[in-house]
């Protein structure tokens, strides 16, 4: 063998190492601003790997307005929280080939959604369970709005709100968020929610189908279960509890709920977010060499809720539960065409 054959031998025995470690890691799944920060993948030998929790992306156009699941997150007539949730049934660390927990969650914890067999037993008799829920209301233009401060949601307070008909996505932001209540473990009894004649006004004189609230339940405590069945009463009306939305400001925005498809529960976890408007984007302009501009399509369905579906070009809508230190979640994915 000649030197020229043995050095070139040489070189490839010592690429090898770079090779597999390219292959490897090829297909990043931390983009810009995860990771080492530099937008580059790292290694599991990486000794400064520190993921970042993000509660909207860099431009602020995407915010997410879920709460963590912790064991201190608050769920009703608990002064702890739900407690340890997560248990870790293999290890690495005690010599198995990977992680992998066992999740025990009360579906009414944090950021949640109720079906109508939450009030009603002979709906949960039916099956009316949170796979039945139209997803078409829990993804949609959606208004985001302040509420007086210094009461619960009446009738009066429904009426001043001013929502225009149409509207058929409302997120209430309170006093609650103001007191931090969804940060607290303990379930606090004099949050701000919905009396009943407030939940009535609602059902009698708009349009809203999707009622998205900052605490643990849309109906204030004083009118919990009277406000509840007006609201669940038509099966039309989906109740999203305990959103995170400080730090949001109100207008509109495309919301995205997903609970788990959870046969048989009458409520679930569920991941929410919110995509403000961008600017303004021709038709003509969504599309670039045959691919799709994703940030065009998401502003049309701001507008265009009539549209047919057809007319729309095809997203992938992927979310995972936020659940603090795991290493999976259980996911909902949507397509919108």
């Amino acid at each position: 063998m000649s030197t020229f054959h043995v050095l070139l031998v040489w070189a490839l025995v010592q690429a090898i190492p770079f090779l597999a470690v390219s292959i490897l890691l090829s297909d990043c799944a931390y983009p810009s601003g995860y990771g080492d920060g530099s937008g580059n993948c790292v290694g599991v030998a990486d000794v400064s790997l520190k993921p970042q929790r993000r509660e909207a992306d860099e431009n602020e156009n995407i915010f997410d307005i879920t709460h963590k699941f912790t064991p201190h997150t608050p769920v009703g007539d608990s002064t702890e929280g739900i407690g340890q949730f997560l248990t870790l049934l293999t290890s690495m660390k005690n010599g198995s080939d990977y992680n992998f927990s066992e999740m025990k969650l009360p579906v009414h914890s944090g950021t949640h959604v109720d079906a109508p067999g939450h009030m009603y037993d002979n709906y949960f008799d039916e099956g009316y369970d949170v796979d039945t829920l139209d997803l078409r209301v829990l993804n949609g233009p959606a208004l985001l709005i302040d509420v007086p401060r210094d009461k619960n949601i009446t009738a009066e307070v429904m009426k001043s709100l001013n929502i225009p008909k149409g509207v058929r996505r409302v997120l209430f932001r309170t006093l609650n968020t103001d007191r931090r209540l969804m940060y607290k473990k303990e379930f606090d009894t004099s949050y701000v929610g919905f009396m009943k004649d407030g939940a009535q006004w609602l059902v009698d004189n708009t349009d809203i189908k999707l009622v998205g609230i900052d605490y643990l339940s849309v109906a204030a405590f004083a009118d919990l279960i009277p406000s509840h069945l007006v609201l669940l009463r038509g099966r039309d009306i989906i109740l999203v509890e305990g959103l995170k939305l400080d730090d949001v400001q109100p207008g509109i925005y495309s919301v995205h709920c997903l609970p788990l498809r959870l046969v048989g529960a009458e409520g679930s976890p569920i991941r929410c977010i919110l995509i403000k408007e961008l600017k303004a984007i021709s038709r003509k302009s969504l599309r670039l060499d045959g691919r799709v501009s994703a940030e065009g399509w998401v502003q049309d369905i701001i507008f265009i809720e009539g549209l047919k579906l057809d007319d729309i070009p095809t997203g992938l809508y992927s979310v995972p539960l936020r659940l603090v230190g795991e290493g999976g979640s259980p996911i909902r994915c949507i397509l919108i065409k």
